[in-house]
């Protein structure tokens, strides 16, 4: 735990654009099903998602909505990538894992299973990392099996 603090202390990713969660969300797939009882929607094949400056690729993603609000975002890949500028506007935070889940309230996204964070050259690789974009933090661990240890890559910071 101490080395993750440090770790977050050394580097810590950019905040995530601000304005992305208030664009509004494009969707493309090769299929769609609407469960509108349970408030799910699946896409399938080929699904693309744009908001704002966020971007994701995945096989199959889940929408789940309660009262008119999207609640929580499932996808599942081989893999699910993503990718998202910072408010530097200039650095891109970007992953990928075969599963990623996305908490709309807390506004973090779960990758799990082989999954992967970079930013400027820094790299997370564990089979569970969260990454809350409102906070710009990142906790990598804890996995489902317990078996993978952290593995992190830190760019030395480059002199100008």
């Amino acid at each position: 735990m101490t080395c993750l603090v440090l770790l977050l202390i050394v580097w810590a990713p950019g905040h995530a654009l601000e304005s992305d969660k208030d664009q509004p969300m494009h969707l493309e797939a090769d299929s769609l099903s609407v469960d509108e009882a349970s408030g799910v929607v699946l896409y399938e094949g080929s699904v693309e998602i744009t908001q704002g400056s966020l971007r994701i690729w995945a096989d199959r993603l889940w929408i789940h909505r309660r009262q008119g609000k999207t609640e929580k975002v499932i996808s599942e890949g081989s893999p699910v990538r993503f990718r998202q500028l910072t408010e530097k506007g200039d650095e891109e935070v970007h992953g990928e894992a075969r599963r990623v889940e996305i908490n709309a309230e807390r506004d973090e996204l779960l990758l799990i299973d082989d999954a992967s964070l970079e930013q400027g050259g820094n790299r997370f690789r564990n089979d569970r990392i969260i990454y809350n974009r409102a906070k710009a933090m990142v906790k990598a661990g804890t996995s489902a099996q317990g078996k993978q240890r952290v593995q992190v890559v830190i760019e030395p910071n480059k002199q100008p």
